[in-house]
């Protein structure tokens, strides 16, 4: 077949003598049957000669082995090196400028159908022939067009696969116009790969593992597309790019990679590749090459036993050391050289070298030392060592317990971990005193589960060069959230540390994440870690350092927020993240968790917002009289941090401020590694949850663990309840004194009655107050829950009392020849004074949890709980209390007003009598209504809230705790009646019997 301008290369196998090479155009004519036939550009290729073994043969300059023979010589047959040929015919070797065309032509229509049928049928081969006619007519025209295979026919369309040979440069145009030409006349698109085009040209290998080789790709026009490299290793294909490993420099006709550091990492096939790619045309030129490198091993090194143990009587010891490294297929050469002791190495496998020694039990002036080495063909090595610390005798040791055999005082005992990375260690602590024995402290493990590890192995290479970083660290981020997902993976100190590097290795390397995946991955994984479960495992400082695992896993977040191109607010289980465009305006606003922030500031630009959860419990604090009470939210921008700035968050407090309990606003000082309250202020008790800060920062509620105390209080209550309670005693004794002289009529008997139980109420109550100021008793809480009824019992009786004689005086006053027996009225003293009060203190007490604290008291106080205006059990005295004052005065009025209209139908002694009463009514409702008064305001004002504050804390604590001496002064002493008798009854020599003052009682009133 004679085909139009065709260039169609022809190969021919010569036996010739040398001489005969300049006529063998002449010797090649009579074998060609067209006229048109032109012969040029002879070249001999190949020479060869029979040797014993076979054929031997050689390449000529220009020419080489082709792939085929270099891949099934097994790399013995390969440039232009001189190889043994057994089989017949030899190979013959092609240009060094040959070019490989591997492509596919996509047909569209149904014209090449039968291309697709049976091989043998007869419709296949007229396709088959027609298309493979139709390809030749436009290739073959190609300067040293040699062959043109269609290889196989592929489905969907019909996709017509081939392989092209060319024995001469091809300039890109050319096939640029070929191609174009054949999709034209096939209504086709074509798919060219060309290897010979570009050239690969590597370093010799294997390349030494301390060297920087250059990878240079050349090309032998410019092909005005950018080149890219690719790495093929383990089956994965990296792309090549600027990193800290690998720097890509490009010229219009060469490209080159420096490798600035190798390791395992860069071992692979190398490939250069250019692409011009169209609607119709895509074409591909490639270059590839295999570069192995001498590596070096991670030598891991153990000894059996770790510290050998001399007894009585022992000369020497046997040991053995193992050096272990991981299957690389490198062939190394180890060497062991042992300091004070003698060898005997021997190979276990190809990845455990052990030796055994003898160490003698007289003590040596140094210690005994052991080294292995491993040295590659490039004659680089890498060492292990290892001291051998011996237990000689009388040496104090902590003995075998577990896995942890036999290890010397003052020294560490390492174990590797079973099914993960890292190791366990425990420390042998010397002994305290001359007669103790050394112990053992606990074990710390550094155990990494292998899934873990290898995240943190791949972040810490996703800018080496080695493909993409952006898509580098999103596979990272996927793979940490996969892990993270399952609490199990990372409960662990060592587990938690290292998900914690994942992310800080990510934040110092990456540059930005604008991907919605990724961004979605990182905030998952990110949020799983402060999951409330793995609260043990976040107690550690990170690498060791003076930085704990928190304060860098915050730093770390925030630096990749920082770096992540947020469009919408994106909430996990613990992590909060709002984004707000404030460009065009001065005040920007969001909410986390609760949370809300306004920030003002001259155009903020984008502002983001974060909440974390449980991250406050592991952030250290140093205050210890404080404690977190809030969520961390975090503040970024991407203005100038220097510009001035207010930030107002509105916190959402994690427990209720109870009363007078400071909170303080703080931001995370990097520097000092603490919590700062430079530059934020606490808005207050009246604005208990909000804090103003002027700088950017992550912020934080903090809340006292105590309630502000006031200097002097407590011992101002001390002295003014212990002379309240000897006020009340001595007001007792007074009354059982002067009974019988001042008890002459029914109102008398009701306020003096009522005087001695309001006396013992409030001295029950007092008693109670000191006896639980500040209990320390191991049943706090059970005494104090009984004190704290007791208190509000009896205060609540106090009061009933008061209202006791208020009514009394009412019903006198308003029904004056309505006379009510004693007993009626004790009866009706005794209901109102001690039933009422004992069902509300009874009621409240089952109402709040059944007394329960916190619900029902508060422990810091013994006394009812305050949570805020008509919340909280104390409301159950106060409201009482209120309206009994209220009533009292209320009655009060009226009494005034009955008696100054019936004063002319009154005897002077019934006079005298309600004067009486109602004189003790009028001066202890005040004295108790103006105390309780201060109190009230005591439960409203809040210590935090200033001065006024404190000056009517001082003013209650001084009225409150002198209620006693109060009641003596004004019941008692000041009572004309009473102060009479009881100086008669003193003057006297011999006091009133009992039964005296009870007859003189009895004969006063009417039966």
């Amino acid at each position: 077949m004679v085909l139009c301008n065709s260039t169609q290369m022809y190969y021919f196998k010569l036996t010739v003598e040398d001489s005969a090479i300049a006529n063998v155009t002449d010797h090649l004519t009579p074998f060609v049957s067209s006229t048109n036939l032109k012969v040029d550009d002879l070249k001999m290729t190949t020479i060869c000669r029979d040797v014993s073994t076979g054929t031997e043969c050689r390449c000529r300059s220009d020419f080489i082995w082709s792939d085929r023979v270099c891949q099934e010589s097994s790399k013995k047959c390969c440039g232009d090196e001189k190889c043994t040929f057994t089989e017949q015919p030899a190979r013959m070797c092609v240009s060094n400028e040959l070019v490989v065309v591997n492509g596919s032509i996509t047909l569209n229509g149904p014209d090449h159908y039968e291309c697709l049928a049976e091989k043998d049928s007869e419709e296949f081969q007229q396709c088959n022939n027609k298309m493979l006619r139709e390809m030749k007519t436009v290739f073959s025209t190609l300067a040293g067009f040699d062959t043109l295979t269609i290889t196989e026919y592929g489905f969907g369309s019909v996709i017509a696969y081939f392989e092209m040979t060319v024995a001469s440069k091809i300039m890109q145009q050319q096939l640029i116009d070929k191609s174009t030409h054949l999709s034209s006349t096939l209504s086709a698109s074509v798919r060219l790969e060309t290897t010979g085009v570009v050239h690969l040209m590597l370093p010799e290998s294997p390349v030494c593992y301390s060297h920087k080789p250059n990878l240079t790709c050349t090309s032998q026009e410019d092909l005005r597309s950018p080149p890219v490299w690719q790495l093929r290793r383990d089956g994965e294909v990296f792309r090549i790019f600027n990193g800290t490993e690998s720097e890509v420099t490009s010229a219009p006709m060469e490209t080159r990679v420096t490798l600035k550091n190798i390791s395992e990492l860069w071992e692979g096939e190398y490939k250069c590749v250019y692409r011009q790619e169209s609607s119709l045309i895509n074409i591909t030129h490639k270059a590839s090459a295999v570069m192995d490198i001498m590596l070096l091993p991670t030598i891991y090194m153990t000894m059996a036993p770790t510290f050998p143990h001399c007894t009585k009587g022992s000369e020497s010891l046997n040991i053995r050391v193992r050096c272990e490294i991981k299957s690389d297929n490198e062939k190394y050469k180890v060497t062991w050289e042992g300091q004070g002791i003698t060898v005997r190495p021997f190979k276990l496998s190809d990845e455990v070298y052990a030796a055994d020694g003898i160490v003698s039990c007289n003590q040596p002036s140094s210690i005994s030392q052991l080294t292995c080495t491993f040295k590659n063909k490039c004659e680089e090595e890498r060492k292990a060592s290892a001291f051998v610390n011996v237990i000689y005798e009388n040496e104090l040791f902590c003995e075998a317990e577990g896995d942890w055999e036999n290890t010397k005082a003052n020294f560490t005992a390492v174990l590797k971990c079973t099914n993960a990375t890292g190791q366990r260690e425990r420390k042998c602590n010397p002994a305290l005193a001359p007669a103790s024995e050394p112990t053992w402290e606990p074990e710390v493990s550094k155990c990494v589960k292998q899934a873990v590890n290898n995240v943190l192995q791949k972040a810490n290479i996703v800018d080496i060069g080695l493909g993409s970083l952006d898509e580098n660290a999103a596979a990272v981020f996927s793979l940490l959230e996969s892990v993270t997902d399952d609490s199990d993976t990372i409960n662990t100190v060592a587990d938690m540390s290292t998900s914690v590097q994942v992310l800080y290795s990510l934040s110092q390397r990456i540059h930005s994440i604008n991907n919605d995946s990724t961004t979605n991955d990182f905030l998952e994984s990110s949020s799983n870690m402060l999951e409330k479960s793995l609260n043990e495992s976040w107690t550690t400082k990170a690498n060791g350092g003076n930085h704990s695992l928190a304060e860098t896993y915050l730093d770390s977040i925030e630096n990749l927020i920082r770096k992540t191109n947020l469009t919408s607010a994106s909430k996990k289980r613990n992590i909060d993240v709002a984004a707000s465009d404030c460009s065009k305006k001065s005040k920007c606003l969001s909410t986390v968790f609760n949370n809300s922030v306004e920030l003002v500031r001259s155009d903020p630009g984008s502002v983001k917002t974060a909440g974390f959860k449980e991250l406050e419990n592991y952030l250290p604090n140093k205050d210890k009289t404080f404690e977190p009470n809030s969520h961390i939210v975090s503040v970024t921008t991407e203005g100038n941090q220097l510009d001035s700035v207010k930030v107002t968050i509105n916190f959402s407090l994690i427990k209720p401020r109870p009363p007078n309990v400071k909170l303080k606003c703080v931001s995370w000082d990097n520097i000092t590694s603490s919590w700062s309250s430079e530059g934020c202020e606490w808005q207050l008790a009246s604005n208990e949850s909000v804090c103003i800060c002027t700088h950017l920062s992550s912020f934080a509620v903090l809340m006292s663990k105590y309630p502000v105390k006031i200097s002097g209080l407590d011992e101002l209550t001390l002295v003014g309840l212990s002379v309240s309670v000897v006020s009340l005693v001595l007001a007792l004794v007074i009354e059982l004194m002067v009974w019988g002289a001042v008890v002459k009529t029914s109102t008398l008997y009701v306020r003096h009655t009522a005087h001695v139980n309001i006396c013992l109420c409030l001295l029950v109550a007092d008693c109670c107050f000191l006896v639980s100021f500040k209990p320390h008793d191991a049943n706090r809480e059970m005494w104090c829950r009984i004190f704290v009824f007791l208190k509000h019992f009896c205060y609540l009786s106090m009061f009933f009392w008061m209202l006791s004689l208020s009514c009394m005086l009412l019903h006198q006053a308003i029904y004056v020849f309505h006379n009510v027996g004693k007993k009626k009225y004790l009866k009706f003293l005794l209901v109102l004074g001690y039933v009422c009060p004992l069902l509300i203190a009874v009621i409240t007490f089952l109402s709040y949890n059944n007394g329960a604290e916190g619900s029902y008291y508060s422990s810091e106080t013994c006394w009812l709980r305050y949570a805020g205006l008509m919340t909280g059990s104390i409301h159950a005295f106060v409201i009482p209390v209120g309206a009994i004052v209220f009533f009292n005065v209320f009655s009060m009025a009226v009494v005034i007003i009955k008696l100054l209209e019936n004063r002319e139908k009154l005897n002077e002694n019934e006079k005298n009598a309600a004067a009486t009463v109602m004189r003790t009514v009028i001066l202890l409702t005040p004295i108790f209504g103006v105390t309780w008064v201060f109190g009230f305001a005591v439960m409203l004002l809040d210590l935090t809230s200033g001065t006024i504050a404190i000056v009517v804390h001082w003013i209650f604590t001084l009225l409150n705790s002198l209620q006693g001496l109060f009641i003596l002064l004004t019941t008692c002493l000041a009572d004309k009646l009473t102060r009479d008798a009881l100086l008669k009854h003193l003057k006297r020599n011999a006091p009133a019997s009992t039964t005296d003052s009870v007859t003189t009682l009895d004969s006063t009133w009417r039966k």
